[in-house]
This record gives C-alpha cells, sequence and structure tokens, in this order.
C-alpha cells in the first residue's frame, strides 16, 4: 500500500493518507525548545542506560498520580522506553517459554503477535467481534489454552476497533491473570485521546493490579511525537525489573535529550492535549457524518484517533482498501493488516484536518455505486 501511494502521488494523485497513525499535528511548543536546549547539553550525548533521566522518572510518577491517583516508586515501578512499541514487543522475552501461551487480541497491535513468536511461545489470537463489544473474551478460551495462559494483551482504548472497555472487564481481566498466575499486559497508548467527556482508566487502578500488570504509556499520539520514540512502562516491580533486565542486553536507553522533553510534554499535559484532543474530534464528528451520509456504518468512537468501517457486502477489506486507494485516492488500512479477526473492517485514521476527513469519505462513497 505504501508503495502504491508512492507510485500514485508521482503520477500528480491526490492522496488523502488515512492509512497510518501518524497526525500531521505539531508536538507542543514547549517539547520542541527543550529538545533544542537539551542537545547542546554535553552530558545527555552520554550513555543513558535504563536508569535514563531521573527527571523524567519524576515526571512519569507525577503524571500518574495526577491523572489516575496511581502513586508509583520512580525507582522501581516505571522504566523509560524508546517508544512503547519495543517495551510491549520485549515483555515476552522475560517470561514466556515454549509451550507457554500469550493471548492476543485480533485484530491488534502486531508487536503483540512478533514479541510473543519471537520469544518461542505460542500466540492464541482471541477474536474481538462487535457481537462482544470488540472486548477480548478471557472466559471463551479453550481449556487447553487457558491452562498455558502466561501472558494477557489488553488494548484499550482499542486499536483498531477504538473499543472502550468498562472498569467490572478490566476488574474481571485483573482476576482472571491473579488466578493463572499470568501477567495482564495493558497496552494504554491510547489513554489521553479521548472524547465527550470520557476518560479512560489504567489498569494500575483495579484492586490486585499491581501484583499481575505492566502498563505502557507513550508521548507518540498524545503529544503528536511518534518519531520521537519515547514511552514508558509501569507496573509490578518483578515485571519491570524483568522488562528492565531484557532492555539491558538489546539497548542502552532513550537518547537523554528526548527524555528531557519528555519532561516538558508531561508538564504541559493539563493545558495543552485539551486543545490537540478537541482538533482530534473535530476530525472523528466531520468523518463519521460525512460516511454516515455516504452510505457507511460507522459507530461514532470514545476513544483512539480511529474510526472502524464495516465494509460494503461483497467487498473484502483489502479489496475495499485497494479500490480505495486506486480509483479514488484514499489510503485506508484494511482490518485483515492487523489480523485476520480484521475482515469486514476498515481503519481509517484521523490524520488529516476536518475537510479532508469528509472528501475522503465523499470519495470513498463513490465506491458504493
Amino acid at each position: 500500500m505504501p508503495a502504491k501511494r508512492r507510485a500514485l502521488e508521482a503520477r500528480g494523485v491526490d492522496v488523502i493518507d488515512l492509512g497510518t497513525g501518524d497526525a500531521d499535528l505539531a508536538p507542543p511548543p514547549a517539547v520542541v525548545d527543550r529538545l533544542r536546549e537539551a542537545v547542546g547539553e554535553s552530558g545527555f550525548s552520554r550513555y543513558p542506560f535504563q536508569v535514563g533521566l531521573r527527571a523524567f522518572r519524576e515526571a512519569v510518577a507525577g503524571w500518574m498520580e495526577r491523572r489516575f491517583s496511581v502513586r508509583l516508586d520512580p525507582d522501581e515501578e516505571i522504566v523509560p522506553l524508546i517508544g512503547s512499541k519495543e517495551g510491549i514487543a520485549k515483555v515476552p522475552l522475560a517470561f514466556l517459554d515454549p509451550g507457554d501461551v500469550a493471548v492476543i487480541p485480533d485484530p491488534g497491535y502486531r508487536a503483540y503477535l512478533g514479541g510473543t513468536v519471537l520469544a518461542g511461545a505460542e500466540p492464541h489470537l482471541a477474536p474481538l467481534t462487535a457481537d462482544n463489544r470488540f472486548l477480548l473474551d478471557l472466559e471463551g478460551l479453550p481449556s487447553d489454552v487457558e491452562r498455558r495462559t502466561r501472558l494477557v494483551y489488553l488494548n484499550y482504548p482499542n486499536n483498531p476497533t477504538a473499543a472502550t472497555a468498562p472498569i467490572d472487564y478490566l476488574d474481571s481481566a485483573v482476576g482472571f491473570c491473579r488466578e493463572r498466575d499470568a501477567i495482564l499486559v495493558h497496552d494504554h497508548a491510547y489513554s489521553e485521546i479521548a472524547f465527550d467527556g470520557y476518560r479512560p482508566p489504567s489498569i494500575l487502578e483495579i484492586d490486585g493490579a499491581r501484583e499481575v500488570a505492566v502498563e505502557f504509556h507513550s508521548v507518540s499520539k498524545t503529544y503528536n511525537m511518534t518519531g520521537w520514540r519515547l514511552g514508558w512502562a509501569v507496573g509490578s516491580r518483578e515485571i519491570v525489573a524483568a522488562l528492565t533486565k531484557v532492555k539491558t542486553f538489546m539497548d542502552t536507553g532513550a537518547f537523554l535529550a528526548v527524555q528531557a522533553a519528555g519532561v516538558a510534554a508531561l508538564e504541559s499535559w493539563e493545558e495543552w492535549v485539551p486543545t490537540n484532543v478537541a482538533e482530534f474530534q473535530r476530525r472523528r464528528d466531520a468523518g463519521v457524518t460525512a460516511l454516515r451520509s455516504a452510505g457507511f456504518d460507522v459507530e461514532v468512537p470514545r476513544a483512539t484517533m480511529y474510526l472502524w468501517v464495516a465494509v460494503p457486502d461483497g467487498w473484502t477489506s483489502e479489496s475495499f482498501a485497494h479500490r480505495g486507494l486506486d480509483e479514488q485516492g484514499v489510503a485506508i488500512l484494511p482490518g485483515t493488516a492487523l489480523g485476520w479477526g480484521g475482515e469486514g473492517y476498515v481503519r481509517l485514521a484521523l490524520t488529516v484536518p476536518a475537510e479532508r476527513m469528509r472528501e475522503a469519505a465523499d470519495r470513498l462513497g463513490r465506491l458504493l455505486g
């Protein structure tokens, strides 16, 4: 798809790219200014190692307490990451052996599957369907899978379905993992992109989660810093320590100047983030309204930067996505790009202004005839 898009653009086609979750928005100005300063500080050019920048750990701890009322030890319950993706993929390397099972949402972020396969463990792809509100059904696992489950991936608000999880569901997931001595990995990359007053909870707010859970956060989507590669993991001391140990063999930590900029990002959260989220909401509202007018079935998401759209009868996810690009110049992601459980849907990212979202919907509507 990216190669096809480039070829179309080379021929002068006006392509609207809604395929990748990489918004055309700028980071907070204070973050850019702080990076400019930090790269000139000679100490920041040294190895960061896993300890990283103490100020960043403290900023993470302060933000987690302000946002979720969760108090964390900056030294033992937090580890900086080179983006949340690398930590998410490395957790299985710390805990899974051949024969162990990781339960993975299907569709879902591919780092869950990749990390499990690299660890030599067995992935069990659990379907997310509209019938179960796109919630991972832990009670419906086959008995043999349940017996060998050592790790469960959750992601709410969810990529790609934009589903959100109620507190009672998160509570039951924590209970499931505690009963089976399994690790609960919660990918919380979209915790701050939420609309209409909804505030996604942290898994660490659930009683007992601190014993079995690790949660991953990132500056990528919240602060429009996808290329900066900065995130963090928080939670169980044992899990954080094991992840840190794996990282010592595979990387030397995130650039200290970027961690300094991350402090500025977290300090801008209260004032800057609502304005950024308001822009995503304008795009969401424009996209949903235009898609519905064009004849598509689409729900109004309460969170994330995605629209999860059912493809018309007679189409596959891939055929619709390819024709959308070939014939209408709109790049979208087929649901199957994130697992076969995504068949029947395409994902549209809120990566362009509202007027371009409307134009993209109008173009896709032409495929309906």
